[in-house]
C-alpha cells in the first residue's frame, strides 16, 4: 500500500461523529433538536454565556482601554544630561550613551530632546533623531 493523502485516515475509535440537530425525529434529534420545550433556552440567539450567568461575570471585569503601539518608542537624551556627561568637541552615537548611562537600549532609536540650552561647542550627533528646537540651538 502506497502512503500519500488520500489513503491517510485516523486510527479506530479516535474521531467522534459531530452530533447533526436538526435533520428528522429518524436521526434522534429532529423536532426541537435537543433544546427541548419552550422556555429562554430553546429559543435562537440566545447565547450559552447568557445561560450559564457569565454575561455579568464579563460586564464587570475590567477591559484594558485604548490603544497600544506596537512600535517602539525612541530613547530619550536631554540637552541638560549632554552638558553633564559630555566636553567640547566629543562625538556622541548610541554606543557612547550606553556606555554612559544615558539609555538602556542600543537597538532602539534615540531622540535628542531640547530640555535646557547646549553649553558645549562643536558636538558631532552620529546616528541620533533630534528635535527641531536642538537643530535651531546646534546652528546657534
Amino acid at each position: 500500500m502506497v502512503l500519500s493523502l488520500n489513503t491517510i485516515s485516523p486510527k479506530k475509535g479516535s474521531m467522534k461523529k459531530r452530533k447533526r440537530v436538526g435533520r428528522g425525529n429518524s436521526s434522534g434529534h429532529g423536532t426541537y433538536s435537543g433544546k427541548g420545550l419552550k422556555g429562554q433556552k430553546s429559543r435562537a440567539g440566545v447565547s450559552g454565556l447568557k445561560r450559564l450567568g457569565m454575561k455579568q461575570v464579563l460586564l464587570k471585569t475590567p477591559k484594558k482601554r485604548g490603544f497600544t503601539s506596537s512600535k517602539p518608542k525612541d530613547q530619550v537624551v536631554n540637552l541638560i544630561d549632554i552638558n553633564k556627561n559630555f566636553k567640547d568637541n566629543d562625538v556622541i552615537t548610541p554606543k557612547i550613551l550606553l556606555g554612559k548611562g544615558l539609555i538602556d537600549n542600543i537597538k532602539l532609536d534615540v531622540k535628542i530632546l531640547g530640555k535646557g540650552d547646549l553649553k558645549l561647542k562643536d558636538l558631532k550627533f552620529l546616528g541620533v533623531k533630534m528635535s527641531d528646537s536642538v537643530k535651531k540651538k546646534l546652528e546657534k
